[in-house]
């Protein structure tokens, strides 16, 4: 116990130095690679196509609202497709600037409005859960077709080793009685006294009006259909900084780098990512150089510039509420 208690100290210590890791993989590769040579890539780029993957850029953003969007109305969340859009916007940016994209949980802040915190909480882990498993199934599938060769073994047993975890976890969590059971421990030992009572009211409200297994299939294809486009928009980023490679080997390299990137030990996958990237691409004679402008590019159109229409969007969101939070105020005190 005593040894649980002192790996759990070192643990809280060490996790919060993490995200730096991956930033400073992102600042060596750069100093390496040559600040100079990135932005003599980017200068040298196609225009054309830079734009069309700009315009790809809001059917990936209309995709990745809608996976989430349907799983919203399946769980009886009444929030107009519109509002969704702009939900979705918001989110990102809060996950773009988060280890693992989990800022993004912001959503469910944004849709108690249309419900209540337990639903929006579970239509982000659902949705997650499923982000994962349909990237997971790229991955391994494509890995194994179309780069058994050039990938090894022992790698790609470990991709299908964490899938079957995932599978597995998200399977057991997806009853109530067995969460309840295996939660219960932690409700009774490590939440206060004082929240108990709003803990459980959450975790019943998380499984309110639950999708049957059945027909998150639907969404399943949705997330498949969003990382695609995604893979898509980079793939003309690709284009345009020059790289020669056959579409279906990018798109099987691709998905394997985005795993990569979601381990917390970065911000937005950087470093880990284009570390990763250029691993791959390097199996196909690609220079480091582009691979590494292609990440970055690839990173502010599909990432960055959303962001800032979402920084609009939250400033806008904050004003309104406090507007409203005055004229309550001003209501009270005229009577």
């Amino acid at each position: 116990m005593c040894g649980f208690l002192v790996i759990f100290m070192l643990w809280k210590k060490i996790k919060k130095y993490l995200p730096f890791i991956g930033i400073i993989l992102f600042v060596y590769l750069l100093i390496k690679l040559n600040i100079g040579k990135i932005l003599e890539q980017v200068l040298e780029i196609n225009k054309f196509y830079l734009i069309v993957a700009l315009l790809l850029v809001l059917f990936y953003l209309l995709f990745q609202t809608l996976k989430w969007h349907v799983l919203a109305r399946k769980q009886k969340i009444p929030v107009p497709f519109r509002e969704s859009f702009k939900i979705n916007l918001m989110s990102n940016f809060y996950g773009l600037v988060t280890p693992g994209k989990l800022g993004a949980v912001m959503r469910a802040e944004y849709l108690k409005k249309y419900s209540n915190i337990g639903k929006g909480l579970s239509n982000f882990v659902i949705d997650k859960a499923l982000d994962l498993t349909s990237l997971f199934s790229l991955a391994i599938i494509l890995g194994f077709f179309v780069l058994r060769e050039r990938l090894n073994l022992m790698f790609m047993t470990y991709m299908i080793i964490l899938f079957f975890i995932l599978l597995v976890t998200f399977f057991i969590f997806y009853n109530k009685k067995r969460s309840k059971f295996l939660l219960e421990i932690v409700h009774r030992k490590l939440i206060p006294q004082k929240m108990k009572e709003k803990a459980k009211e959450t975790f019943d409200s998380f499984y309110e009006d639950l999708p049957k297994k059945g027909a998150l299939i639907s969404v399943f294809i949705l997330n498949l259909v969003a990382w695609i486009v995604n893979y898509v928009v980079v793939y003309f980023v690709a284009l345009s900084l020059g790289i020669e490679i056959n579409f279906i080997y990018f798109i099987a390299i691709y998905p394997i780098a985005t795993l990569v990137a979601q381990i917390p030990i970065t911000i937005s996958g950087l470093g880990t990512r284009e570390a990763t990237l250029i691993g791959l691409f390097g199996l196909f004679g690609i220079e480091a150089v582009k691979v590494f402008s292609m990440s970055l590019i690839g990173l502010f159109i599909m990432a960055v510039f959303p962001s800032l229409i979402a920084i609009f969007l939250i400033l806008k969101e904050r004003n309104q509420k406090e507007i409203k939070q005055n004229e309550v105020h001003n209501i009270r005190e005229s009577r």
